[in-house]
């Protein structure tokens, strides 16, 4: 598995690691108090700071008995028998969720005919803030960054230009209650070609949530995230916490939302589990020429590492500098609106970035933020 990067511009293009999330406004995770206790019963273990004061949410939601709808009340039989919730637990969630009609916009597609433009986008995400607040956090992480690279072998800078691109370090990482987003685009999602899948999947994150509270021990509702419900530091949808999720500071919990370490590892497993290559310790993507020919154009698209080298220089696909033997690579396209289009050719761990958010210009974002902030530390 978005930022913002995440569902808004998946959804354009397909779905986030996060399978379908969004980095979208602040939020630093305060554990609860059973948490806490179980962390500092830990022996040897120092407490961690207090997490700053929880933000105010980023809207006041419509009040509507989602219990009512005869898709929600199947939706709790089913829940409940696969999951041994107790009813009355979820039916209390379920009454307490709010209509966020915001959500329900903002995962709209945006209007057709605007031209991508790579330039445009890249400004956005390559630029002196996130560069120097990636500074910081690396500085601030170095040791954990390290580790996670020795470990995983995903080097530092991807886990930095992704944890960049994403919430500025956990500066920008949403307002809004998980519950409450994903109810309402589980059962009202808006009219779209492919509105039944998205719904199902937003009631597996709804699902998921449940899941995840009842395994940390949390108040649902005490969960932010972006409009999409995303969560934390990287923006991970609840699935993805379970599922991926790695308690790399060793406190025994997962928590994405207060510390940086947990989001360093990880994001780095993550990656690991859609396909990066620790033996491939090369650049992830090399600029290429092509070839008035065309004949290359059938090789464009696709999210994964097809091609031999002599398959892409057959048509037509020039490197400017020689590709590594005995690997696949495919061929990317960044169209710069009414400017030439950039053309490269990418491996496998370039291709496990776009797993995270499924956009070339996103993964080509975190390649490249992730190489301005390892250049601003003079490394």
């Amino acid at each position: 598995m978005k930022s913002f990067v995440s569902l808004l511009l998946a959804l354009a293009v397909g779905a986030g690691p996060v399978a379908d999330a969004v980095a979208a406004s602040s939020l630093h995770h305060t554990k609860t108090t059973a948490k806490s206790a179980k962390a500092t019963k830990k022996a040897g273990k120092k407490a961690k700071p207090a997490a700053p004061a929880r933000p105010t949410i980023d809207y006041d939601g419509e009040a509507v008995n989602f219990s009512d709808w005869q898709a929600v009340r199947d939706f709790e039989d089913d829940i409940v028998a696969r999951n041994g919730f107790e009813r009355a637990q979820i039916e209390d969630v379920i009454k307490r969720a709010r209509f966020i009609d915001s959500a329900v916009q903002l995962v709209k597609p945006a209007p057709p005919g605007k031209p991508k433009n790579w330039q445009a986008y890249s400004d956005r995400f390559i630029e002196p803030i996130r560069i120097n607040a990636g500074v910081r956090f690396w500085n601030e992480n170095a040791d954990l960054l390290a580790r996670a690279e020795a470990t995983y072998g995903v080097p530092a800078e991807i886990i930095v230009g992704i944890l960049g691109v994403e919430t500025i370090y956990g500066r920008d990482t949403g307002r809004f209650r998980v519950v409450d987003v994903l109810a309402t685009l589980a059962f009202a999602y808006p009219e779209a070609p492919n509105r039944v899948d998205r719904m199902a999947f937003f009631r597996g994150e709804l699902e998921h949530t449940l899941l995840l509270a009842r395994k940390e021990n949390i108040d649902p509702f005490s969960l932010l995230g972006s409009f999409a419900g995303a969560v934390g530091m990287p923006q991970f949808m609840p699935g993805n916490i379970l599922k991926y999720g790695v308690d790399f500071d060793g406190d025994g919990i997962v928590d994405l939302r207060g510390s940086a370490a947990d989001a360093i590892g990880s994001v780095a497993n993550f990656l690991v589990q859609h396909g990066w290559d620790r033996n491939n310790t090369g650049p992830a993507v090399f600029p290429a020429d092509v070839a008035p020919s065309l004949a290359w154009q059938g090789l464009l698209g696709g999210l994964d590492a097809r091609y031999q080298p002599a398959e892409l220089d057959g048509a037509g696909v020039a490197t400017r500098t020689a590709l590594p033997d005995g690997r696949l690579y495919g061929l990317v396209d960044l169209q710069n609106g009414a400017d030439p289009t950039e053309y490269w050719v990418a491996n496998a761990n370039f291709f496990a970035i776009t797993k995270y958010n499924r956009s070339y210009f996103y993964a080509m974002s975190v390649v490249e933020l992730g190489r301005a902030v390892r250049l601003a530390r003079g490394i």
